[in-house]
């Protein structure tokens, strides 16, 4: 048996309907702290990820695929529908054959870089001071181009 319809006839979660956004992580209309928002927007397994690896610009699927491995692609379409839902990310999809995607920040989003870095700054100093090893990161070859 299906899921039961929305008094307004609404899709399932995360789907789009007649262009407009409905996503999985729906906001309240009030929150006890800005930092229970935060969360609420930032929150999942993927999410500060996916906005570190745009930081350096619009990415494909297939890049973010790439760069975050460990990710499987249902988490992901998941993570970037609720980014995009919540207005820190865009998706621009281009008139080609086959379709081309591309995900970007949006100005809500670029505000998070400075946030970002300093958290990422304080979790090498917290790995340093607890003796946990942070592997650096490796940016994923491009296959078109020969290796140096």
């Amino acid at each position: 048996m299906g899921r039961p319809a929305d008094h307004r006839g609404a899709a399932p979660a995360g789907r789009r309907r007649e262009g407009k956004d409905f996503t999985m992580g729906k906001l309240n209309e009030q929150y006890t702290s800005s930092l229970q928002l935060a969360v609420a927007i930032l929150g999942g397994k993927w999410k500060l990820r996916i906005l570190w690896c745009l930081q350096s610009g619009p990415l494909r699927f297939t890049d973010l695929m790439r760069r975050i491995p460990e990710v499987c692609q249902k988490s992901l379409t998941q993570q970037l529908r609720e980014l995009e839902g919540h207005k820190i990310i865009k998706r621009k999809v281009y008139a080609e054959i086959p379709p081309r995607v591309e995900y970007s920040l949006t100005e809500h989003g670029l505000h998070l870089r400075e946030s970002l870095c300093a958290l990422n700054t304080w979790a090498h100093n917290y790995a340093a001071a607890e003796h946990i090893t942070v592997l650096p990161w490796v940016p994923p070859q491009d296959e078109s181009r020969p290796a140096p």
